[in-house]
């Protein structure tokens, strides 16, 4: 029995070391398979010397001899430095602080070239800095952001590109000019307001005049305008009235003259003698007598006609 259950510890510690050692193959195991993310690259060495660059996709090591350096993200990314004073050639102090694009192009150069590369990054941007400063003056400096931003990135761009990497953008942040510059500026930036203001304000009155005026001047157009088709409007109902004035005066002699030649007409079918025809003209003598004329010349051969209807109305007074 003794012996049975000796045996039996041996075998189950066997099995014990069996299980640990089929973890620790599958552990080796599982850690030689790799599978490198997207924008991201491994730098691999082997036995200490440099073995190969891995990129995205699934990778394969030998265990306990190849090992992963480095992992290295490829993607574009930005470092924010702080202020560096510097010096302009005019002999004023001022601190600028910048910020750095850039972008790891060569995982190879990036691990091996240099030792600290954010730090080598900074000194070359604060070296790059004073040198680019140094022969502007203030007022340059503070005007011109665009062409230090273009000079510093190519100066950094050539420095940096034997490390792996390429500077893609630099930008000045904060451009901070001392105490007593600054508040001159202010000043003389608020002055430049003021000035601005009261131009502006001038302007303004000056377009307000010149509407006003043009204003007034298109009113006094428009009453003119209205006053002389007035003008005209008048002169022609008075035209108007007058032609209808006249046609109508024109027509009703037409008629009395018309109705005057149907008379006659009508007399003479009647047969009416010639004693009849001098009656009826001295009727229509007598007729116009009554109207406005001042002078009337009666024919001569009516006016026996018209003594003898005199005589006759007074012989049947008396």
């Amino acid at each position: 029995m003794n012996g049975m259950f000796l045996a039996g510890e041996g075998l189950g510690a066997l099995l014990c070391v069996l299980i640990v050692l089929l973890v620790i193959l599958v552990t080796v195991a599982l850690s030689c398979f790799k599978i490198v993310p997207q924008a991201q690259a491994y730098v691999v060495e082997r036995l200490g010397a440099y073995q190969g660059t891995w990129s995205v996709g699934f990778h394969f090591k030998l265990p306990l001899v190849d090992r992963i350096a480095k992992r290295v993200v490829l993607k574009e990314q930005v470092v924010d430095f702080p202020p560096q004073p510097v010096i302009t050639s005019d002999n004023v102090t001022m601190r600028i602080d910048t910020v750095v694009f850039y972008q790891i192009t060569d995982p190879k150069l990036f691990v091996y070239g240099v030792e600290n590369p954010l730090m080598a990054i900074e000194n070359l941007t604060a070296t790059t800095l004073r040198n680019i400063i140094g022969e502007m003056e203030l007022d340059q400096t503070l005007t011109s952001r665009e062409i230090i931003n273009t000079k510093m990135r190519a100066s950094l761009d050539i420095a940096t590109d034997p490390w792996g990497i390429k500077v893609n953008r630099v930008e000045l942040k904060n451009i901070m000019p001392p105490a007593a510059i600054q508040d001159a500026m202010e000043k003389q930036m608020k002055a430049e307001r003021e000035r601005r203001e009261a131009v502006t304000k001038a302007e303004g009155e000056k377009k307000a005049a010149i509407l006003e005026a043009e204003g007034k001047k298109a009113s006094a157009i428009l009453e003119a305008e209205a006053e002389k088709q007035s003008a005209i409007l008048r002169a022609e109902a008075e035209k108007e009235k007058k032609i209808k004035e006249a046609e109508g005066q024109a027509e009703a002699i037409l008629k009395v003259q018309q109705a005057n030649a149907e008379g006659i007409r009508m007399i003479r079918e009647a047969g009416a003698d010639e004693a009849v025809l001098k009656l009826k003209s001295l009727e229509a003598f007598a007729a116009a007598a009554n109207g406005n004329a001042t002078k009337i010349i009666i024919p001569s051969e009516i006016q026996g006609i018209a003594g003898l209807a005199a005589s006759a109305k007074e012989i049947l007074n008396k």
